[in-house]
């Protein structure tokens, strides 16, 4: 039996590719079984990326959805950071000079804020990211960040994102943070508010339309209710 791999799907844009945006899926915190292309982590994350990808493609930006070797986080090897890695480096191989957008849940959440010290990383949008205390804040240096929670999620902690956002935010070239509101941890109560803001995320982060977010002052953008 040959070791599982990383795997990319990709949404293809329309007319030259100016930018991509790599969605990263959730997992667990410990686990070595290999990720199908059915299992439910990955799954949730399939919707949210054609919903990206409809709103974006037309701007010119491409969609990427990668599927991680294995299940589990596994400090220290930390796998789906690895996976996440060997996706940037396929990017910047096709698409060398382009800037990325990242997008993740869950595990995938810390993913992606852990990746984004990627030079080519330029955005990034963790929903109900995994952050827990200590989470180091340093690679969203410059980075313009997106945190969206539910405030029923009792699988991450609405708090711990609280808290890195608040430790980011003199870090970040910019960052708000959203509070769904009667909604949990998969994304399912409340489907169109996650997809319309990963939407909006793609759109700000393409320079097509600003987030009104950012028409908030800065101190009040940490707790924005959606």
């Amino acid at each position: 039996m040959t070791d599982p791999r990383p795997s990319l799907t990709t949404w293809a844009a329309q007319g030259p590719v100016r930018a991509v945006t790599l969605v990263l899926h959730g997992g667990a915190e410990a686990g070595l079984s290999q990720v199908r292309p059915w299992g439910l982590a990955y799954l949730r994350m399939v919707p949210i990326a054609r919903a990206l990808h409809g709103a974006v493609a037309p701007h010119g930006v491409e969609v990427r959805l990668l599927r991680n070797r294995v299940r589990g986080w596994n400090a220290p090897t930390m796998h789906p950071v690895a996976d996440a890695r060997w996706a940037l480096e396929r990017i910047h191989a096709e698409r060398p000079g382009l800037p990325v957008f990242l997008v993740g849940h869950s595990m995938g959440g810390r993913v992606a804020l852990r990746v984004a010290d990627d030079p080519a990383v330029t955005a990034v949008c963790a929903l109900a990211p995994w952050t827990p205390a200590g989470e180091p804040v340093e690679p969203v240096k410059e980075r313009s960040v997106v945190i969206a929670h539910g405030t029923l999620d009792r699988i991450t902690s609405p708090a711990e994102s609280y808290a890195f956002a608040d430790r980011a935010q003199h870090l970040a070239a910019r960052i708000a943070r959203f509070e769904l509101m009667s909604e949990a941890h998969a994304m399912l109560l409340r489907p169109g508010v996650w997809n319309a803001l990963v939407r909006e995320f793609g759109l700000d982060a393409a320079g097509v339309r600003p987030l009104t977010a950012w028409e908030t002052p800065p101190d009040q953008r940490l707790r924005l209710p959606r």
